[in-house]
């Protein structure tokens, strides 16, 4: 076990928090003087910071956290050991903000003058000497030396974006009714992601509710198929501000963005794109198609790939977006094949260990490590999977998988209560393990 805070669970939610404020500056193409007023919003703001008692952070911090995120991803928003990583060692704080203030309101004005200005208002020494380069370099790391691009020089087209990949929308449908494996009729809700700029469907499945545990496994399929997005657009319903989604999308290096409440109208594509669903597929099912999910979502994989994807789309000047995808998509980025993708959607749940060693999950008892007694312990495990290996993880450290609990199994143990030594003993000749339960008795 280790004592690496990094490792600790408040580590991960300060490193989630951080993030859900750098993901405002970073994820949706800001110019300089759009991130500082964004900025200033951040600063204004209350906010809950997990493991203070705090509800405000300063800019500088905030400015920090962006620099850190931008040269080493997701791992560098964790509490570290040092907290003056990637900063000047010859420039003041206050120096460094005002400079970073005046390059943001000015962007055009060159760095030599910056620098004058700052004298002029005291916060440089007359004798102290600052290099151009320092705050070249300071300013370049913290994205401010990016020449602006004006707005108008732009086709947006509705804020549609040019390259696949730069943004993927989500949402969910209301579906037919399907007979489960009960043989009862039960609603279904279509899960579909669109990308933005080709109107390619990453892929789309109807499932029997519409929470997280649905979401994520169509998920983790559109990224196998289509590669991860830079943004990722979701409703702001509690599913999709989930801590386990968020925790995804972050090490992906996928900016969350939730639409605005009451404001439908950034999902307009995706909505479109239900219409057709329902115009073209859903009024033409027939008693096959409804037989069982497995059979509804070939239907829809069939038409998705057979018919939509061929189709001419009116905005996308009268090509298909299979057509548009080719000419767009060669800066997708697909999962590293190293990359343990079903270990990455793994749920967590946290649990107490009982005095008889034992956790419970999803109304099953697990057996762990005797040493665990009495600690929290964090179980990470495949919902979609019940029979799927259990990990057990104690302070961040992986420690073992659960063993199911098999009352039948602990009647045959010896116990010595002197040394505590355990050992198995097999069960008696003509037993029937299947009336292991039926048979037990207790003291």
């Amino acid at each position: 076990m280790t004592n690496d805070s990094s490792q600790h669970p408040l580590a991960e939610q300060i490193a989630l928090f951080r993030y859900s404020l750098v993901s405002r500056l970073v994820g949706s193409d800001l110019s300089a003087k759009q991130r500082s007023a964004e900025i200033q919003r951040i600063v204004n703001q209350s906010h809950q910071i997990p493991g203070s008692h705090r509800n405000r952070v300063a800019e500088s911090t905030l400015r920090g956290w962006l620099r850190d995120y931008l040269a080493s991803g997701f791992d560098a928003l964790k509490p570290q050991p040092r907290s003056d990583f990637g900063l000047s060692r010859t420039l003041s704080a206050p120096l460094v903000e005002r400079l970073a203030q005046i390059k943001e309101q000015q962007p055009t004005r060159p760095i030599r003058s910056i620098i004058d200005q700052a004298r002029e208002e005291g916060l440089i020494e007359a004798d102290q000497h600052v290099a151009v380069s320092s705050v070249h370099r300071l300013l370049q790391r913290m994205g401010l030396m990016t020449p602006d691009v004006a707005p108008a020089t732009a086709d947006r087209r509705r804020f549609a974006f040019e390259q696949a990949g730069q943004l993927w929308m989500s949402d969910v449908m209301h579906g037919p009714a399907v007979i489960d494996t009960d043989r009862r009729k039960r609603k279904t809700y279509l899960i579909a992601f669109l990308d933005d700029a080709t109107r390619v469907i990453p892929h789309a499945e109807f499932a029997f509710s519409e929470n997280t545990q649905a979401f994520l496994p169509v998920f983790k399929q559109a990224l196998l198929r289509r590669g991860i997005p830079q943004r990722l657009y979701v409703d702001n319903g509690a599913n999709y501000r989930c801590r386990h989604l968020s925790l995804v999308c972050a090490k992906l290096g996928i900016v969350l963005i939730h639409a605005r409440p009451y404001q439908p109208q950034g999902k307009g594509k995706i909505e479109r794109f239900f219409r057709t669903v329902r115009a073209q597929l859903t009024n033409q099912l027939n008693d096959e198609d409804t037989q069982s999910l497995a059979a509804l979502n070939r239907r829809l994989a069939g038409w998705i790939e057979g018919e939509y994807h061929h189709r001419e789309h009116r905005g996308l000047d009268a090509k298909t977006p299979l057509e548009q995808w080719a000419l767009t998509a060669d800066a997708v980025k697909y999962p590293d094949p190293h990359m343990d993708l079903d270990d990455l959607f793994l749920f967590e749940t946290t649990r107490k260990v009982t005095k008889d060693r034992t956790v419970s999950l999803k109304g099953r008892l697990f057996e762990v490590d005797a040493a665990l007694v009495g600690e929290n312990v964090t179980l990470r495990f495949n919902p979609a999977t019940p029979k799927a290996p259990v990990q057990i993880l104690h302070q961040g450290t992986f420690i073992e998988h659960a063993r199911l609990l098999d009352l039948y199994a602990n009647c045959h143990v010896k116990r010595d209560r002197r040394s505590g030594v355990i050992e198995s003993d097999s069960p008696p000749p003509g037993r029937n393990p299947a009336l292991k339960l039926n048979r037990l008795t207790t003291d």
